[in-house]
């Protein structure tokens, strides 16, 4: 595969991903995903902006690309799945804990998330950077239908991989500025999964009123 133009100018892990992802391919990218929904501290705000930026140089297929890193993200979401299933969620929150660069409040957040919205959340949490792999455990633990999950995690894992990816062949040469803007990216989301969140309770509260006025009548 051809060296391209701008990746040996380009340092740091973003370097080593851009560089990495050349030599392997789109397959590359499924494994970089792969690895990232299960060990999350594996960033996919630089892996997949940097994809991005390969297919617009014409050295990867943007479709596979999309494709790979979906499937990749779904599989590592399996593994966490059956952790969940397997050890339970406090078990499985302790082993992880002990990860390197894996901090317990993350999972600890994913599970508090998924509580308060539950099916839902599997499918915005994967927009939700800390929440987005960690999600499955809670998911696993609670016996959610491997269907509805496996759905719900394509569907909320393509849209974000798709974003990611779109952004940095959008970017093109202009490479270094994907930290700032996925950095955009996950302050949006935080502002849409916040506002989710708010509709939700509101109509919690509003199905309570609702049942709590039938009661008294």
């Amino acid at each position: 595969m051809p060296a391209v133009d701008g990746v040996d100018g380009v340092g740091g892990l973003a370097g080593l991903a851009a560089r990495a992802v050349d030599a392997l391919g789109e397959g590359g990218v499924g494994l970089f995903a792969l690895a990232e929904t299960v060990f999350p501290p594996i960033p996919s705000e630089v892996i997949l902006p940097l994809a991005g930026f390969l297919t617009r140089q014409g050295s990867i297929n943007m479709a596979l690309v999309l494709g790979t890193s979906t499937l990749g993200a779904y599989l590592g979401s399996l593994l966490l799945y059956w952790l969940g299933a397997r050890l339970g969620l406090e078990r499985s929150i302790r082993w992880l804990s002990r990860v390197p660069l894996m901090d317990r409040e993350d999972c600890e957040k994913a599970a508090d998330w998924f509580s308060r919205h539950g099916k839902s959340a599997v499918f915005f949490g994967r927009l939700l950077p800390g929440v987005r792999s960690l999600i499955s455990l809670p998911a696993g633990a609670g016996r959610m239908h491997l269907g509805t999950f496996s759905a719900f995690t394509v569907a909320g894992s393509g849209i974000w991989n798709a974003l990611l990816i779109g952004l940095g062949a959008l970017l093109g040469a202009q490479y270094r500025l994907i930290d700032e803007y996925s950095r955009l990216f996950n302050v949006a989301a935080y502002a849409a999964l916040a506002a989710v969140a708010g509709w939700l309770i509101l109509k919690g509260i509003r199905r309570r009123n609702s049942r709590s006025g039938r009661g008294r009548a």
